[in-house]
């Protein structure tokens, strides 16, 4: 029987905050870390994302932070995305009793953030460049901070921040608690361990990479030009997809070609404003649009219930990529499927891919029924909604169907529920799939762009427990 918060020496405020969510019982890398935590240790945890790490720091660093003065945090998290550094500041806030909780990041105005940090802000989730540029204009001074937090530190030296976050560490108290969580402790991670926690206590849950064994895996021969039809087909059949693109301009591009096709989708990527991004990701959740466009930003720190595809539109460049991409779908229990749309002169490089995952599957010619016997139908129609590391549970069901806008087709054609009565053979839009089915490699010049109202619906799907 795992130990529950308050055995981990949780103080009743928290434990009151968490239960009235439904959080009860610890996850795996809480139950391993807290009480290090908590007694003051430096702690070293490898968790994958999606574990609960969110809450294995956030305990302690809520029970034991000190009251800030102005411009003067006590607690720093550095996180490596704006998306992650929001979502931990607004799970931080929903336990944090009287403690002050505040975020900076860049995309947005400088106001907002120098008014907190002016008023006093007791622990302070940043990205590592807005935190230098508000240090540089005086708004913030680190010397007080005795309790730093390092997540997704894999992730910050993917991306180029380990240089900045040593200069921020730098400038902390010389006495702090620094806790560090990465889904990986190898390389610029294990520098860091070394050069800035002291005799670290070191938990490991869970696989270094996401396990995807969950979904099923498809790789289709596609000719570059036929990709976007294929795509689109995609999505109808699975329903809810992050579409992974390379670049910001073939997300865009991407999108737009999707729309054109009938299918409602949102671009993301760090070209776009925070407001666009934090859109783009709210109207996926709820269910407005089928199809996040993404670049690899969306692949790690952003978790959303009940995703039933991932499409590589662009295989990936790298099997972590790859893994980490695909782990978007098929979590918490659900299915999922996975689709790669290859093109000739990309499959030695994708052969070579697979053997270091460890995936046989053939690559085949398009094949969208796989699809809908694959996917879990749990995007479509069902709650779908943010979830952090951890997410409460029971949190309340939201039906996409109640305020997803219908398109004019849609609108004319018959209702799923009534689509489901007949064969196959008498659907709206079948004969079209049929026919991009038996001729892949060719355009399909006669996809019915009302086929999105054939999905099935799966009413009243719950959102998981905490992530």
């Amino acid at each position: 029987m795992p130990p529950t918060f308050a055995q981990l020496g949780a103080p009743d405020f928290i434990v009151s905050a968490l239960a009235q969510r439904g959080i009860n019982q610890p996850f795996a890398i809480q139950a391993a870390t807290v009480a290090d935590a908590l007694a003051g240790r430096d702690v070293c945890g490898r968790a994958p994302t999606g574990s609960g790490k969110t809450l294995a720091f956030g305990i302690p660093l809520v029970a034991s932070v000190g009251s800030a003065q102005p411009h003067k945090p006590r607690a720093l998290v550095l996180a490596p995305t704006r998306e992650l550094a929001d979502q931990i500041m607004t799970e931080l806030r929903t336990f944090a009793g009287k403690r002050r909780v505040s975020v900076a990041y860049g995309g947005v105005g400088y106001g907002g953030q120098i008014g907190s940090l002016r008023r006093g802000v007791d622990i302070l989730v940043a990205c590592p460049g807005r935190l230098e540029d508000l240090i540089e204009q005086g708004h913030v001074n680190l010397s007080a901070v005795d309790k730093v937090v390092i997540d997704e530190a894999d992730r910050m030296a993917d991306m180029g921040f380990i240089p900045a976050v040593r200069r921020l560490l730098d400038q902390t108290s010389t006495k702090r608690q620094t806790m560090l969580f990465s889904a990986t402790l190898d390389g610029d991670v294990a520098t860091l361990t070394r050069d800035y926690q002291s005799d670290p206590v070191r938990h490991e849950v869970g696989d270094e990479i996401p396990d995807v064994s969950a979904a099923d895996h498809v790789f289709w021969s596609v000719a570059r030009t036929d990709r976007t039809d294929v795509c689109a087909e995609a999505i109808d059949a699975a329903g809810s997809t992050v579409v992974f693109c390379r670049t910001r301009h073939g997300c865009d591009r991407v999108a737009r070609q999707l729309h054109s096709r009938g299918i409602r989708t949102a671009a993301l990527h760090g070209g776009r404003s925070q407001s666009q991004r934090t859109r783009a990701l709210a109207e996926f959740a709820a269910g407005k649009v089928q199809a996040l466009v993404a670049t690899d930003v969306a692949a790690r720190g952003i978790h959303v219930e009940g995703v039933g595809a991932v499409v590589h539109y662009d295989v990936a460049a790298d099997h972590k990529t790859y893994l980490h991409r695909s782990g978007r779908t098929a979590r918490a229990g659900l299915g999922g499927v996975v689709v790669s749309l290859v093109q000739p002169e990309q499959v030695k490089e994708l052969k070579s891919m697979q053997r270091k995952m460890g995936l046989q599957q053939p690559i085949t010619e398009v094949d969208v029924a796989a699809i809908r016997t694959a996917a879990p139908r749990n995007g479509s129609a069902s709650a779908r909604g943010f979830a952090t590391d951890s997410s409460p549970r029971g949190s309340k069901t939201h039906n996409a169907n109640a305020d997803a806008p219908q398109s004019r087709s849609e609108r004319r054609k018959p209702s799923a529920d009534a689509n489901r009565q007949r064969p196959d053979s008498q659907r709206p839009g079948s004969q079209s799939r049929r026919r991009t089915l038996e001729r892949p490699a060719a355009k399909n010049q006669s996809r019915h762009r009302g086929s999105n109202n054939n999905r099935s619906r799966s009413k009243g799907h719950q959102r998981s427990p905490q992530r």
